[in-house]
């Protein structure tokens, strides 16, 4: 996985307003979980900002990083587990981050990649992607930044499901139900099978 370095401030007042202010002033809210926990068991958060101008290039890309976090001279390393988007501007509202090390497992969405020239799509067919990333299960120095799908051999009307992939180190997380891509009959395809056939039979 990539690293992206990024520096907080821990945050003294929380809640609605709180948070409303900060972004106001360019600053998204964070939180930060890790193996500490609170009276209730559950993980307690670390609560602070990043500005938005810092956090833009970590979120608004196909990458997926690891992030080395500054907050107030702490080091923490850690990744986005969740982010909080407003449902009409889809201005980036808050990020939950997770704490993490190189021995405990996690569990993330990696990119699909996929890789030669299917037979399908070379007989007129069209490359159909439905999932754009699979969740796998691994320490994060063993996750890698993409997962790659060989589909050389994939024919028209015929798909790769989750439960047909394997990965080195990796335990795969989506459903094996899920269909990660095919390729669909075209118009084009259509029409040149007719011809092919109609050519076929006038020889006969």
């Amino acid at each position: 996985m990539k690293e992206f370095a990024l520096a907080g401030k821990k945050r003294e007042a929380v809640g609605k307003k709180a948070s409303k202010d900060l972004r106001k002033q360019g600053l998204i809210p964070c939180n930060l979980y890790g193996e500490k926990k609170g009276e209730n068991g559950l993980p307690e958060a670390l609560s602070f900002y990043i500005p938005m101008a810092d956090l833009r290039k970590a979120v608004y890309t196909p990458h997926i990083y690891v992030i080395n976090l500054d907050i107030d001279g702490e080091q923490h390393t850690a990744i986005m587990k969740e982010l909080q988007f407003h449902p009409v501007t889809d201005a980036l509202l808050h990020v939950d981050f997770l704490e993490v090390n190189k021995v405990d497992p996690i569990t993330i969405g990696i990119p699909v990649k996929l890789t030669g020239l299917a037979q399908g799509v070379r007989d007129g067919g069209r490359m159909n992607l439905t999932v754009r990333k699979i969740n796998v299960t691994a320490p994060y120095p063993q996750i890698p930044e993409t997962l790659e799908i060989d589909v050389t051999n994939l024919k028209i009307g015929k798909s790769i499901k989750v439960g047909e992939l394997s990965f080195e180190g990796l335990e795969i997380a989506t459903s094996k139900e899920v269909v990660v891509c095919s390729i669909k009959m075209t118009r084009a395809a259509l029409s040149a099978a007719a011809n092919t056939e109609g050519a076929e039979e006038a020889e006969a």
